[in-house]
C-alpha cells in the first residue's frame, strides 16, 4: 500500500533544501569575493607588475666602446656596426630543427654551428647566442620576411671591434673576446654584472684588458612594449648608455712599424722608452698575431696555427719572456764597481784571456786577452775578464743589493697585463727557488757568471730598457706606461696619465758620466761601431750575446749548433747621447752576436725617431693613409 506524504511536509523539505543551497551559494560567493579582494586589492602591486612585465620589457643598451689611438691620432682600435642573427635557446622548442630551417634562409656554415655550440656552453649567463654574424643586407631582408616563423630568433645590430693595424699592435692593444663563464665570475666578484647586461665581449689581453673599466662605459636601457611573441611594438622610455673613454697612447705607430719590420722573420722583442717620463715609444714582440682573428670567435684552424706554432706568436716576449742579459749587464756592473768603491775609472787590470777561480778557468771571448783594461775599455771592448774579477771582488750579495733599485728581478708596473718578474740571482733567491739543501747552496763560481750577465740572470727586455732609462736620466727611474691620456668622448676632456717617478737611485754624476761616455765609444770604435757608422747623431749603446745552453767546456761554433740553441743577440742604446730622448733594449732570439743582429735594428729605430728616416722599401704614413688603414 503506497504511503502519501502530506503537502506540508513536502513544502518543509523544499524550504530546507532551498536554505541549504542558498547558504552554500553565499559561502561560495563569499569565497570568490575574498579571493577577488585578495588578488585585486592585497596583491594588486605584485600582479600589476607581472602583467606589465609581460607587456613591457627592459632591454639593455650596450655602450659604445672607447677607441684607442697612438700619440699622433692613428687609429689602433675602433668599432663598426653589423647585423647578427641570434637565437634565444630558452624560447626555442627544437633547436636543431630551428637551425636547419634558418640555414635555408641564410648561409650557416659548419664553423658557425661549432661556434654557436661553444658560445652556448661558455655563455649560459646571456640570453641570446649568435648563430651568424655580419649578415649582408640581403640576408637580413630574407630573414625579416620570415621572422614570424621563428620564435626566439631575431636580428640584432651589434658593435664589433676592429684593429686596423693588424698584428703590428697585437701585443700592445690586445683583443676582444666573447664573455665566458670565468669572465662572469670575475664580473660578479667585482659587482659589475649589471653593467655588462647585453654585452657579449670583453677585453682579453693588452690594453683592452688592463683598461677594460675605462673603455667599456656604462650600459643603458630601453623600456619597450612587446607583443605576445616577445617582439618590440614601441619604445616607451630610454636611459642612454654612456660611451667608454678613449685612450691616447705614448706609442708612436710609425716607430712601431719601423721596429716591427726591422725584425723581419726573426723572433725577438724591442722596448723603447722616453727616459724623462717613462712613456713607452714602441713595444714589439716578434712574431705577433692579428687581433682581428679573435673578434668574431677564432676558428679552430687559426687557433691551432697560433697556439702550436714553434715561434709562439701569442707570447709577449717584451714583458713576459726573461733572458740572460749577457754583456748588456756590464754597464750596470761597472756602475756597481764605481759606486761601491771597488773600482775607479783609471784602475786597470791585466787580462790574459781568462780568469782562474776555484781551479776553473773562465774564458774571455778574445784569445790571449785584451791586455791592460780599465773601466772604459772594458765596456767598449766588452772584456769578460774585467767583470769576472769585479764580480768576485763585489760578491753576490753586494751585486744583488745594487741591482735591485734598477728594477731587475721585479715587475715594473707597466699598464699591460702579464708582466714577468725575471730573476735577480742571490743566495736568498736560490734558497727559495730550490727544494733540496744541496741545490740551495750558493757557489762562488756562480757569482763569476753573474758578473757577465750569465748564470741565473734572467730579465725581460722591458726591465733592461727601464733600467737603462734610469742610467741616462741621472738615476731617476719612471714607471713605464703605454697610455698618455684617457679621453671622455662626450666632453673631450683629457685626463693625463701622469709620469710616476719610482725612485731616485743615488748615483754620482761622475760615475754616470764615465759609464755613459764608454757606451758612446762602443758605437764609435767598439762592438757597435759597424751598426752606427755614419750616424748623424751621437748614440750610446752596449752589445750583448747571451748563451742559451751551457757549453760545458767546448768551444761555441754557431754553424754547428741548431738554430734555436744559438746565442741570443742583445743591444741597449740611448740617443742623443748628450740629452737622451729615447732609450731602448733590443733582443733577437738565437741571433748570435749583438752587433750583428740586434744593433742594426736599433739603428733603424733611432734613425726614424730622431731623423724621420725610414729604411728602404718602407712606405711613409701618408702613403699608408692613401692606401687605407
Amino acid at each position: 500500500m503506497t504511503e502519501f506524504r502530506s503537502p506540508e511536509q513536502e513544502i518543509s523539505r523544499l524550504r530546507f533544501r532551498l536554505v541549504v543551497a542558498g547558504l552554500f551559494m553565499l559561502v561560495c560567493l563569499g569565497l570568490l569575493a575574498a579571493r577577488f579582494f585578495y588578488l585585486q586589492v592585497m596583491r594588486f602591486d605584485y600582479y600589476h607588475t607581472r602583467a606589465e612585465d609581460n607587456r613591457i620589457a627592459l632591454v639593455p643598451v650596450p655602450p659604445n666602446r672607447g677607441t684607442i689611438v697612438d700619440r699622433n691620432g692613428k687609429v689602433l682600435a675602433r668599432n663598426f656596426a653589423a647585423y647578427t642573427l641570434e637565437i634565444t635557446p630558452s624560447q626555442v622548442d627544437d633547436l636543431d630543427d630551428t637551425i636547419e630551417r634558418l640555414a635555408e634562409i641564410v648561409e650557416i656554415s659548419d664553423y658557425d654551428r661549432r661556434r654557436f655550440k661553444k658560445f652556448r656552453e661558455d655563455t649560459k649567463y646571456f640570453e641570446s647566442v649568435p648563430i651568424r654574424t655580419k649578415l649582408t643586407d640581403a640576408e637580413v631582408a630574407r630573414f625579416i620576411a620570415r621572422r614570424y616563423m621563428f620564435r626566439g630568433v631575431d636580428v640584432q645590430a651589434r658593435l664589433f671591434r676592429e684593429y686596423p693595424q693588424g698584428d703590428l699592435f697585437g701585443h700592445v692593444v690586445g683583443y676582444m673576446g666573447r664573455i665566458n663563464s670565468r669572465d662572469v665570475e670575475q664580473l660578479e666578484a667585482r659587482g659589475e654584472t649589471a653593467n655588462y647586461r647585453g654585452t657579449e665581449h670583453i677585453g682579453k689581453r693588452g690594453l683592452e684588458e688592463s683598461y677594460e673599466a675605462e673603455l667599456h662605459g656604462r650600459t643603458g636601457s630601453e623600456q619597450v612594449e612587446v607583443d605576445a611573441g616577445g617582439r618590440k611594438v614601441r619604445l616607451l622610455s630610454r636611459q642612454t648608455a654612456v660611451p667608454g673613454n678613449s685612450l691616447i697612447l705614448t706609442v708612436d705607430a710609425g716607430l712601431q712599424a719601423v721596429a716591427g719590420q726591422a725584425f723581419g722573420n726573426r723572433r725577438g722583442a724591442l722596448v723603447a722608452i722616453e727616459p724623462s717620463t717613462g712613456g713607452v715609444l714602441a713595444l714589439v714582440s716578434a712574431p705577433s698575431f692579428d687581433p682581428n682573428l679573435f673578434v668574431d670567435g677564432i676558428s679552430v684552424a687559426d687557433w691551432k696555427g697560433l697556439n702550436e706554432s714553434p715561434d709562439r706568436p701569442l707570447l709577449n716576449r717584451a714583458i713576459y719572456s726573461a733572458y740572460p742579459p749577457g754583456s748588456t749587464f756590464k754597464p750596470f756592473m761597472a756602475l756597481a764597481g764605481l759606486s761601491l768603491g771597488k773600482r775607479t775609472p783609471q784602475q786597470a787590470i791585466a787580462d790574459p784571456g781568462f780568469f782562474m777561480f776555484g781551479g776553473h778557468r773562465f774564458m774571455d771571448d778574445k784569445v790571449g786577452g785584451h791586455g791592460m783594461v780599465d773601466l772604459h775599455t772594458s765596456i767598449v771592448q766588452s772584456c769578460n775578464t774585467y767583470y769576472y774579477q769585479l764580480a768576485n771582488d763585489l760578491g753576490i750579495d753586494a751585486i744583488a743589493a745594487f741591482m735591485r733599485p734598477f728594477g731587475f728581478g721585479q715587475i715594473t708596473g707597466i699598464d699591460l697585463p702579464g708582466e714577468a718578474e725575471g730573476v735577480l740571482p742571490s743566495p736568498e733567491w736560490k734558497r727559495k727557488r730550490f727544494k733540496r739543501p744541496a741545490q740551495q747552496k750558493w757557489f762562488g763560481g756562480e757569482t763569476i757568471s753573474v758578473g757577465i750577465g750569465q748564470g741565473y740572470n734572467a730579465y725581460t727586455p722591458l726591465q733592461l730598457a727601464t733600467a737603462l732609462s734610469a742610467v741616462v736620466n741621472d738615476g731617476v727611474m719612471f714607471k713605464p706606461h703605454v697610455v698618455k691620456y684617457v679621453v671622455d668622448p662626450q666632453t673631450g676632456a683629457r685626463r693625463e696619465v701622469e709620469p710616476q717617478p719610482v725612485r731616485r737611485i743615488p748615483l754620482k754624476p761622475e760615475h754616470l758620466a764615465a759609464v755613459r761616455a764608454a757606451m758612446v765609444d762602443v758605437n764609435l770604435r767598439g762592438t757597435g761601431a759597424r751598426a752606427f757608422a755614419g750616424a748623424a747623431y751621437t748614440v750610446g749603446g752596449k752589445t750583448g750575446t747571451a748563451q742559451v745552453y751551457s757549453l760545458r767546456g767546448t768551444k761555441y761554433k754557431e754553424g754547428n749548433v741548431a738554430e734555436r740553441l744559438r746565442d741570443h743577440s742583445w743591444f741597449i742604446a740611448f740617443a742623443p747621447a748628450d740629452k737622451p730622448k729615447i732609450a731602448m733594449a733590443v733582443l733577437v732570439e738565437n741571433g748570435g752576436f749583438g752587433s750583428r743582429s740586434a744593433a742594426p735594428i736599433a739603428r733603424q729605430v733611432i734613425d726614424y725617431y730622431l731623423l724621420g728616416k725610414r729604411p728602404p722599401g718602407q712606405a711613409s704614413e701618408d702613403e699608408e693613409a692613401e692606401d687605407g688603414e
